[in-house]
């Protein structure tokens, strides 16, 4: 982790042993030494005193790791997103190349099995394709192209702005329709109201 190595250039930069920061950060000397060599990871409280004491901002501080947890969680996700296609396409050509040929056979117990393996595999069907949505969810992605892009690792930062400059011209667009059938509606009643007041 970067934090390790950003404290331990902060605390030789001020020219401190582990002991003096860990007397300003109130903690054990031991403490600070698992955190230089990655033991340990210094919880909010401890982040915010090390920011402090060093004079420098909690995103400075902790930057790189930020960045190293995202990616990683993308990372994770990304794969779970290939998981989750392959186990849900898994499952649906199981139940149609093994629960169709035991239905097929004719005979009673072909069909019990073939009935308990397609429940089965409906269930991880299902299952693989709820995950799959609760990640595009989790990760706000709405379109196969950021789909893709999520897997290869790309920002989606592109692909947003396309997308948000795209709704605003619909927008817009369903602004002037919606006052076009406004202005319809209201010459249509106008016309009405005359056609009853000259009869």
């Amino acid at each position: 982790m970067e934090l390790s190595k950003e404290i331990k250039r902060l605390r030789t930069e001020m020219g401190w042993s582990q002991e003096v920061l860990a007397e300003k950060a109130y903690v054990s000397r031991q403490t600070v030494s698992n955190w230089e060599t990655e033991k340990s990871y210094p919880d909010i409280h401890s982040l915010l005193l090390l920011s402090d004491v060093f004079g420098v901002t909690l995103d400075e501080l902790v930057k790189g790791d930020v960045e190293i947890m995202k990616e990683v969680i993308r990372n994770n996700d990304a794969g779970n997103v290939k998981k989750c296609q392959w186990t849900g396409l898994g499952c649906m050509m199981g139940m149609i190349f093994v629960v169709t040929p035991l239905f097929e056979s004719g005979s009673e117990v072909g069909r019990i099995v073939g009935c308990l393996l397609a429940g089965a595999m409906a269930v991880g069907a299902f299952m693989s394709f709820r995950k799959l949505e609760q990640i595009k969810q989790d990760n706000d992605i709405q379109t196969k192209r950021e789909l893709i892009a999520f897997m290869n690792g790309e920002t989606l930062d592109k692909i947003e702005t396309e997308r948000e400059q795209k709704n605003r011209i619909s927008n817009r667009r369903m602004t002037i329709k919606a006052a076009m059938i406004s202005g319809f509606t209201l010459l249509f009643a106008l016309g009405y109201a005359v056609l009853e007041i000259i009869k």
